[in-house]
């Protein structure tokens, strides 16, 4: 906004939009990446914190990382390619982004204690406060958005 007083020009707050941050990793499903994606995903988060002054406690930072895990894990198992972790972030929320290049959808299985395996997007839903799954030119996308104010 801009105020004028006595004809002069005093600009007041932004006169542009600020971008979130984002920041974006490829991997090509080679042992060791699920570890790298959570090392991508705490500096993402360190960088929140620097750049936009985000408040991010460790809870909600651990709920990050782990459904950054669940999510690679889940490109990591199921695709038949390279998949993508695109992460971004403002003060109040982190969106978690991974591509891959499977078109089938994942299951969200209904709850069973005794099922062995296949919880994870069970486990994203409990932890993000929206959920997102489409398909993609190349494969499909699966977002997950946690808000800091949750913690």
């Amino acid at each position: 906004m801009i105020e004028h007083a006595d004809g002069a020009v005093i600009p007041t707050g932004f006169d542009v939009p600020v971008e979130p941050l984002r920041r974006a990793a490829h991997y090509s499903g080679e042992p060791g990446c699920i570890a790298e994606a959570r090392s991508f995903a705490a500096l993402f988060l360190s960088r929140l914190r620097t750049e936009w002054c985000a408040i991010i406690g460790a809870p909600v930072e651990d709920k990050v990382l782990l459904v950054v895990s669940e999510l690679v894990t889940n490109a990591d198992r199921h695709s038949n390619g390279p998949y993508i972790l695109d992460l971004e972030g403002t003060d109040d929320a982190v969106s978690v982004c991974v591509y891959d290049s499977s078109s089938a959808l994942p299951r969200r299985y209904p709850k069973d204690p005794e099922r062995v395996g296949r919880h994870g997007l069970e486990i994203v839903h409990a932890l993000a406060a929206e959920v997102a799954v489409e398909r993609v030119p190349v494969g499909k996308r699966v977002r997950a958005v946690l808000r800091f104010a949750d913690e």
